[in-house]
């Protein structure tokens, strides 16, 4: 019997629209298991399914730092699925959706009375794609199917089954294999094409893999794929349907349902809409307050299917592509856009999936160190990169000289969320501590004592000089985790010293003659300059060095350059950016302004996010978004978990489950008319124990065993 359900999911959870993509960047959905990804098209008389495998990228080592080599790479298209379908009468009652919550792909349609159903997932348990077509009578199904590499490869047919193989010009091998499972009528073959007909069901299953390895020893390369591939679909098809789907989605959920949100109702007429009709709405002042949510979750669910343990990171595109020359090589940016990729992980409770980040920058630490001593001379410890590399540690374009203290943060920020000291000793805090060495020995000492880092640049903005703001936010943040990780080890105290004392001599923040935050040790900055960029914020946000409570008159001097910057609609990552920075500045409104932007401005009908309004698809503002909600929701950066601080108006009534704090703990909040109701704070096995819980200015302090819940209630804060 044909598995049939054409039941469709709830609004909070779901994406959807009333007629196939016509275009992949901004109609598609896409669907991922951290490696394989895909974008589903959804048509009606052909079915195209374009996918990715993560390593699939041209290029080396570019140890000659041209962005332009050949070294520096591109990632690659892999190619196509076509499903092509003999009725051709035109369909009613369509409807195409992604359910975020179970990552699956559905489309519905009826002809001449029959309704076909189409589900599409992406399995990281099974490290396969599978497609099953179903319908509610019998023999429906007529067509061909087709496997289309991205490089004209040449597809061969045994059986049911369909492959194509290559190899780039660095060497890599790669193989995709398609298998057609039939329930009734015939599957046969006609040249590179396999021909169903009158079919009651179809399973599809595709594996697809390269030779990329993580490993700078083995040259970056490993076995062929033939093998994996061939095991994968093998494996896949001894599964029976339901048996797939239910493992996929309970490793989704798994993380997933980890984070619940509500920020109130949308009217029932607004959430019957398609979401590009939603999204005409907001532009016309309507209120969707479950769209913001579903922005929220979309975040989340996008880092989940594209940056999975044992996958690469999240690129510029996160996991899909379908050119071979993407924009900006579709690589990794290491001057904001790959580290706002990751400014949701810990919070958002999807620690696991920070982890590709981590081991893609460890395995390339030796080219980075080879590319820093050709550059800077055989003597200076340590490391640095460029503003892109590559998953071979190849680098391109200028040097980013502080790129390597920002990614340390992100070392450091994973083991503040979970307190994992076998991971700080073992991963995070080699790193650190080598990062800090190319410091000590780049650093140089103005006549008055005072430390600046030489000839920086404030990306992408200004003029390359002495003392950037933002390249001295970003050493006072790595030499204050350092300090704190050897504290939290026992490790190196001497050290410990030497750095404290290097730290105290940085040139820090300073404030302007127009009472702004300056860019430059050089009092430049211009009042009428709205410049995307706003680097020499970095120490408000993700950094900790400036905040209202601890050095309010800095944080003043940043709100006064923010507003400056203006309130524009602007490039998608940097409105992600100044929702964070507002909300970490307590100015609920003006976050919101900038959280609402992606979905006013920036979303396409997919939700993707347009770098660019309408142009330029740029993963980086989805996730930098949803990192930026949870700062409007909850903060605890400064040693303190704060609740609510800067809720906006529009989301007076709501709840939060399952954010995650620094030093371990989980914490659910309910309010009601912009006021606390309860919220229950949970300590994991490495908790910190002590903590204090800030509420509109009053403070509560807990001391939480390993496990131990505390539910606190507004009487709490008197």
């Amino acid at each position: 019997m044909p598995l049939f359900c054409p039941t469709f999911a709830l609004a909070d959870d779901v994406l959807f629209l009333d007629k196939p993509a016509a275009n992949w960047e901004k109609e598609a959905f896409p669907l991922g298991n951290g490696r394989l990804g895909c974008m589903v098209f959804g048509g009606v008389e052909e079915e195209r399914i374009q996918f990715n495998v993560d390593s699939l990228w041209t290029g080396d080592e570019n140890l000659s730092g041209d962005y332009r080599a050949p070294g520096m790479g591109f990632y690659q298209n892999f190619g196509n699925l076509y499903v092509a379908f003999d009725a051709a009468s035109a369909a009613t009652k369509y409807r195409r959706e992604l359910n975020i919550s179970r990552a699956v792909v559905r489309v519905v349609y009826e002809q001449n009375g029959t309704e076909f159903v189409r589900e599409t997932f992406c399995s990281h348990p099974d490290q396969v794609l599978v497609s099953r077509l179903t319908a509610n009578a019998t023999g429906k199904y007529s067509g061909r199917i087709r496997l289309a590499g991205g490089r004209e490869e040449s597809t061969s047919v045994k059986e049911n089954r369909l492959t194509f193989a290559g190899t780039l010009p660095n060497g890599m091998e790669y193989e995709a294999q398609v298998l057609v499972v039939a329930e009734g009528g015939t599957v046969d073959t006609d040249g590179d094409t396999l021909v169903f007909s009158r079919c009651d069901s179809l399973t599809i299953t595709l594996a697809a893999g390269t030779s990329y390895v993580m490993d700078y020893a083995s040259s970056w390369k490993g076995e062929h794929p033939h093998g994996l591939v061939t095991e994968q679909v093998n494996q896949a098809a001894k599964e029976a349907y339901p048996q797939l789907l239910t493992a996929h989605v309970e490793d989704h959920q798994s993380l997933y349902n980890r984070v619940a949100i509500d920020l109130g109702r949308t009217a029932d007429a607004q959430l019957a809409l398609p979401i590009d009709q939603r999204l005409q709405a907001i532009r016309e002042g309507t209120s969707d307050p479950q769209m913001d949510a579903l922005l929220f979750q979309y975040g989340r669910y996008l880092l989940i299917a594209c940056s999975r343990p044992g996958s690469l990171p999240a690129n510029l595109q996160g996991l899909w592509n379908d050119r071979n020359n993407p924009p900006w090589h579709a690589d990794y940016h290491s001057n904001i856009n790959v580290q706002m990729n990751y400014w949701l992980a810990e919070p958002a409770n999807l620690a696991e999936c920070h982890r590709p980040l981590f081991d893609l920058l460890t395995a390339s630490l030796e080219p980075f160190r080879k590319a820093t001593k050709l550059a800077y001379g055989d003597t200076i410890r340590g490391f640095t990169i460029r503003t892109s590399h590559n998953p071979f540690g190849g680098m391109g374009w200028k040097w980013n000289i502080p790129a390597s203290a920002w990614y340390a943060q992100h070392f450091w920020e994973h083991y503040a969320f979970g307190r994992d000291k076998e991971y700080l000793a073992a991963v995070a805090y080699s790193y650190l501590k080598e990062v800090c060495q190319y410091w000590e020995d780049h650093l140089k000492a103005l006549p008055d004592g005072r430390l600046v880092a030489p000839n920086g640049w404030s990306p992408e903005h200004g003029p390359t000089e002495d003392g950037v703001s933002h390249d001295q936010q970003l050493i006072w943040d790595l030499f204050t985790n350092t300090i704190q990780a050897t504290e939290e080890l026992g490790v190196d105290a001497e050290y410990r010293q030497k750095l404290s004392g290097m730290r105290d001599k940085l040139v820090g923040p300073k404030i302007g003659r127009w009472d702004q935050l300056q860019e430059w040790m050089v009092d430049r900055d211009g009042p009428k300059d709205q410049h995307r960029h706003v680097s020499h914020m970095f120490a408000v946000y993700p950094g900790r060095q400036i905040s209202r409570s601890k050095t309010p008159d800095l944080a003043e001097a940043a709100a006064v350059s923010l507003k400056a910057r203006g309130f524009g609609t602007v490039v998608g990552w940097s409105n992600a950016w100044k929702t964070a920075l507002w909300a970490r500045l307590l100015d609920a409104e003006n976050a919101y302004t900038f959280y609402h932007k992606e979905v006013s401005a920036n979303a396409y009908p997919n939700l993707w996010n347009g770098c660019w309004p309408g142009r330029v698809f740029q993963i980086d503002g989805n996730f930098g978004s949803t990192a930026g909600a949870i700062e409007m929701l909850l903060q605890s950066h400064a040693g303190e978990i704060h609740l609510l601080p800067a809720l906006p108006e529009i989301w007076a009534t709501g709840s939060v489950s399952g954010l995650r704090a620094r030093g371990d703990f989980t914490v659910d909040i309910r309010w009601t008319d912009g006021q606390l109701e309860e919220v229950t704070v949970r300590a994991g096995k490495n908790a910190l124990g002590a903590i204090g819980v800030v509420y509109n200015g009053k403070k509560k302090e807990l001391n939480l065993a390993p496990g131990q819940t505390a539910t606190l209630l507004p009487k709490d804060f008197r």
